[in-house]
């Protein structure tokens, strides 16, 4: 039962979910819980047309939790290339050995439990466990938070955690019994992905239009309030795109930082320091067009130099190794070098 002083948005939600919400994505459906968290883990952040194409590919390389455990990380890196987050990959990879080494290979049955693994946050956790478990716990990604701030009127800052405690509580007690637990739970994905968006929300097509308090108040893209901003920062390198008898040289970057654990063409500080580094190297090179690369907190700016080795020099530098084409597209490559690196179709 719906506490008082708030809307019955369960009902609403479970109504509206089997006619109107999705039923066909490929990991609805199932109570297996190495298939819900994978999606889960590639959706955060993705579109959902993308996670379309990802999902089965990994699936069929790592059909269950043991088979992910025992891949090498280069071959859950190379299958993730393109996706981005790439840490999401390597706790991906991590809580899959932690599953197997410490939980027999099944994963824990309770939210909590599920939440302390490598890589799975609160909402992460609630989610495989609403799904799987029929668990009453509450969600609260992106697309769930616009849903309930807007449906409450919730204007409580979430850029403050006392706020975003709050909402937390709010959003559990609205559960409904756990029977309905996965129909709910896929509801509010489907209302926040295809109805109550960021922009231009489809308030007629809502449920929860007649209780919505946002729309009400005639101001539903005002919701969620979140005031911190981040300051986009601009960072500028050099890359260099080595050849000698058509291998590539790559290097393998550090475990820490941005695009950390794959393979990657040499980086430098900047054009200059690239210039002088080839200045004295036989064969000859060109600058490309220069990239522009959108990461979530800085824009990088990239300048590439393509430089033709002559035969038998030796290695240019330690630290990588020399590559066929087919087998660095095999590779963890970062999406702008990959699509560098690839050939245009015909």
């Amino acid at each position: 039962m719906t506490p008082p002083g708030l809307p019955p948005l369960a009902d609403r939600v479970l109504a509206w979910q089997p006619r109107h919400g999705r039923q066909g994505l490929p990991w609805q459906h199932t109570r297996d819980p190495y298939r819900v968290w994978l999606s889960e883990v590639m959706l955060q952040q993705t579109q959902v047309a993308t996670v379309l194409d990802y999902y089965p590919r990994f699936l069929a390389r790592f059909p269950d939790v043991q088979a992910l455990a025992a891949a090498a990380l280069d071959d859950v890196l190379a299958l993730w290339s393109g996706l981005g987050y790439y840490s999401r990959a390597r706790n991906l990879h991590r809580c899959a050995q932690k599953v197997v080494a410490e939980h027999g290979g099944h994963f824990p049955g309770d939210s909590q439990a599920l939440a302390r693994l490598p890589g799975i946050g609160r909402s992460t956790a609630s989610a495989i466990a609403a799904f799987c478990y029929g668990e009453r716990a509450a969600i609260l990604d992106g697309n769930v938070k616009r849903v309930l701030t807007r449906a409450l009127g919730f204007d409580g800052d979430l850029a403050h955690a006392a706020q975003e405690q709050r909402l937390w509580q709010l959003a559990q007690a609205l559960l409904p019994d756990a029977a309905a637990m996965p129909t709910y739970t896929q509801g509010l994905m489907d209302l926040g992905a295809t109805v109550c968006l960021t922009r231009r929300p489809a308030c007629l097509l809502c449920p929860l239009a007649a209780d919505c308090l946002a729309r009400a108040q005639g101001t539903p893209e005002r919701y969620p309030v979140k005031t911190k901003k981040l300051k986009r920062g601009q960072r500028h390198h050099a890359l260099l795109w080595l050849e000698q008898e058509g291998r590539l040289w790559l290097v393998q970057r550090p475990a820490e930082g941005v695009w950390a654990g794959l393979w990657s063409l040499p980086q430098y500080d900047s054009v200059e320091a690239l210039q002088a580094q080839v200045a004295a190297w036989p064969g000859q090179g060109e600058w490309l067009p220069p990239l522009r690369h959108v990461l979530t907190h800085f824009d990088w700016h990239l300048q590439v130099l393509r430089w033709r080795h002559p035969p038998g020099v030796a290695e240019p530098a330690p630290g990588g190794r020399w590559f066929s084409l087919q087998e660095a597209l095999a590779l963890g490559l970062p999406a702008p070098v990959r699509k560098l690196l690839q050939p245009p179709t015909a």
